[in-house]
């Protein structure tokens, strides 16, 4: 009978224990959801941030260490476009080439607070803050021809995949680094409001289908990876001759979003807690 009881009292101290354990860490963990803009800066858009800006949208983690440091995670989905028309140089507008491409984004990485914040404490509810992430995106330049959209990376533009080129085909599966600020404020005991820019740093010049690739020969071009392939590479008028690089091949292309995000707190929070 005496081993009976000891064992149901060390039961209920593992399973109150547990609980503790589990209600800490709810406590410290949020679930943000954030709806904002897209937009590009490369080839077809060098200078302008927000040009053609498109609706993005992004669940984000975050878990806390102390007043100011979080753990964050995220899935956003974006989209980014440009267009040579749009340009004011009278050459890049002559080029004529144009893409739009959804994107997808994994990535993880530190928040990092100016002030003592906590989700929840009623004496550090706000805050500036800094992120750097590491990211994994999908993408896939498309443009239009024809009435259609068309993928691309497939049909080897800069003569990708044949004896033109000596570079294969750029993969649609790219790192990055998203790096931003923003502002957050909480909203009573579980909920916060935050403003937050990013901007990514890519490592690929072919966002845009347009990297350091020269101009090829289009009847060459044509035979081997097809008519679309040879039509979409030099969109120019017949009366204007480009040649060398079809694009800036010093630089790489850069993507940002941003937007206002809603957290909650996936745990009840703990006032006392505050580092």
């Amino acid at each position: 009978m005496f081993k009976s009881i000891v064992f149901v009292f060390l039961m209920l101290f593992v399973v109150e224990n547990l609980n503790a354990q589990s209600q800490n860490f709810r406590s410290r963990s949020s679930l943000g959801f954030m709806v904002g803009g897209s937009y590009y800066i490369g080839d077809l858009n060098q200078y302008e941030h927000f040009k053609n800006t498109n609706l993005s949208a992004g669940i984000i983690y975050r878990y806390h260490l102390n007043s100011r440091l979080e753990l964050r995670g995220a899935l956003r989905y974006g989209k980014v476009e440009g267009y040579d028309k749009e340009a004011s140089d009278p050459l890049q507008k002559a080029r004529n080439l144009s893409f739009e491409s959804d994107i997808f984004e994994v990535s993880g990485g530190l928040e990092f607070h100016y002030l003592n914040y906590k989700l929840g404490n009623e004496k550090y509810f706000f805050t500036p803050y800094m992120f750097i992430d590491l990211g994994v995106f999908k993408m896939d330049p498309q443009t239009e021809y024809n009435g259609e959209m068309v993928s691309l990376q497939s049909i080897g533009t800069e003569g990708q995949g044949s004896n033109l080129s000596d570079k294969n085909a750029y993969s649609l599966i790219q790192l990055a680094i998203p790096f931003g600020i923003g502002f957050k404020v909480n909203l009573g005991d579980r909920a916060a409001l935050s403003l937050e820019y990013g901007i990514r740093k890519t490592f690929t010049d072919y966002l845009d289908d347009v990297g350091g690739g020269s101009y090829v020969n289009n009847e060459a071009l044509a035979a081997q990876n097809g008519n679309i392939a040879a039509s979409l590479s030099d969109r120019s008028p017949s009366d204007v001759n480009f040649t060398g690089s079809r694009g800036n091949a010093e630089t790489k292309d850069w993507y940002s979003m941003f937007g206002v995000m809603f957290t909650f707190s996936l745990g009840n929070p703990d006032k006392c807690f505050y580092r």
